[in-house]
This record gives structure tokens, C-alpha cells and sequence, in this order.
């Protein structure tokens, strides 16, 4: 059975132009031009990944990723946007609104289906129940973080906090190997499957910065997650 994706943009010939591409991967793509079209052919069909660009009418693609996350049947979806704004805070505005992933226009279309297919690998293995590396059981203690696996759920002491996918993925695998360093390359590739060399390393920053801000911890002195100069990033075993 085909994965069913959603392409959303109001340049008609720019959809045209992905979804002939995508197509011919095999593909399904249904296609909307604003947030509000969007949203509709979304409930209606529940696709497997959502295309989304950010500059639109009537609701933009920031706007309609917010109610995405908060309808319980897409909330899970990844959301993939596309966008021509290239400043670092336009793309932290975007990945805190819950976008898993983001494509500066112009963009190739050969790293648009690498993005494609990562995010569809990481889709496909969450909803099968797929266990992390070196699953431990589906309950992670660390400190006062606690990750359940099955439920998706995460607690920071006695208060549960809203990840998205992407977030969750991330943290439970530094949970799983924590006192262990990862590079963002590597956290790229083992956590997302991102092939080599086809994602900003900038995504996992900036994932880790909204999971900072998730926990509540100080950016200057973090207390969950370390940076390592140079080196990546690391749960430490007594958090």
C-alpha cells in the first residue's frame, strides 16, 4: 500500500512540479494551496506526511501545523515545511510549532525525497511498535526523567511534558545510551535515518533547544542534556 502524502502550497506550479516527482517514487499525493485546504484534506484522509509551506493565504503553514499537533489523529504526523525564510529564527519558529523537519527554497528535488523517505522510515517504525537500539524495555529512568515507550510519555519529576515524534525519538535514544556522547551527525542518521550528508545539522540543536525548554532547564547551564564542545551532546547518567 502506497504512503499517502499531503502537499501544501499556494505556487501551483512549484506542486506540480514535487508531486509529478514524487509520483514516480510511488507515492500518493494529495494536494492543498493554504492551511485551511489543508487542514480539511488532513482530517479527511490522514496522510502518512504532511509537505507544508510556511508563507500562505487565508491560514499559514505555521498556523496550520499548530492545529495538526493538536488534532489527537495527526498528531503523529510528520510535518515536513518548506519555506524560502532562512534565518535561524525563522526555522526555530518552525520546528517549536512542531515541524519535524524543513527544506529552504529553492531546494533539490533529490534531497527532497531523501527527507521524504527518512521521515517515512521513522513514521512507519513508531506506529509498528519498532523498539529503539539496545531497548532496555519500554520504560527509561534517568534521574528524574522518565520515558515510557509505549504510552509516549515522558515525566521531569512529577510533571508530564508534550513532545513531538521527533523530540521523543531524540531524547529516548540519549536516555538509552546516557553518559554516551553523540555527535549531531550521528543522532542524524541512527535516530532519524537520515542518510550521510542530506541533514542540517542544525535540526538537532535546534530540537534540543525546545527540549531544554520543555524541561524548564536553563540554557546557560543546562541540566538534563549537556553540550559537549565540539563533540555532540550527551544524558548524563545522574541528570
Amino acid at each position: 500500500m502506497a504512503y499517502v502524502i499531503l502537499l501544501v502550497d499556494d505556487k501551483q506550479d512549484l506542486v506540480w512540479a514535487v508531486r509529478h516527482s514524487l509520483s514516480d517514487e510511488g507515492y500518493e499525493i494529495l494536494t492543498a494551496y493554504d492551511g485551511v485546504e489543508a487542514l480539511a484534506v488532513a482530517r479527511r484522509h490522514r496522510p502518512d506526511l504532511v509537505i507544508l509551506d510556511i508563507v500562505m493565504p487565508r491560514l499559514d503553514g505555521l498556523q496550520a501545523c499548530h492545529n495538526l499537533r493538536r488534532d489527537p489523529t495527526l498528531a503523529a504526523v510528520p510535518i515536513l515545511f518548506l519555506t524560502v525564510r532562512s534565518t535561524i529564527e525563522d526555522r526555530v519558529v518552525g520546528l517549536d510549532e512542531g515541524g519535524d523537519d524543513y527544506l529552504v527554497k529553492p531546494f533539490d528535488l533529490q534531497e527532497l525525497k531523501a527527507r521524504v523517505r527518512a521521515l517515512l522510515r521513522r513514521s512507519r517504525s513508531a506506529s509498528e511498535g519498532g523498539a529503539e537500539p539496545d531497548d532496555q524495555g519500554s520504560l527509561l529512568v534517568v534521574g528524574p526523567l522518565v520515558l515510557e515507550k509505549k504510552t509516549h510519555q515522558v515525566r521531569v519529576g512529577v510533571k508530564t511534558i508534550q513532545l513531538t515524534p521527533t523530540e521523543f525519538d531524540l531524547l529516548a535514544y540519549l536516555m538509552t545510551h546516557a553518559g554516551e556522547v553523540f555527535s549531531s551527525e550521528h543522532l542524524l542518521q541512527q535516530v532519524w535515518g537520515y542518510p550521510p550528508q542530506t541533514a542540517d545539522p542544525g535540526l538537532v540543536r535546534w530540537h534540543i533547544k525546545n527540549l531544554r525548554a520543555k524541561m524548564k532547564t536553563n540554557p546557560q547551564d543546562p541540566e538534563y542534556i549537556r553540550t559537549v564542545p565540539r563533540h555532540g551532546y550527551v544524558v548524563l547518567r545522574e541528570a
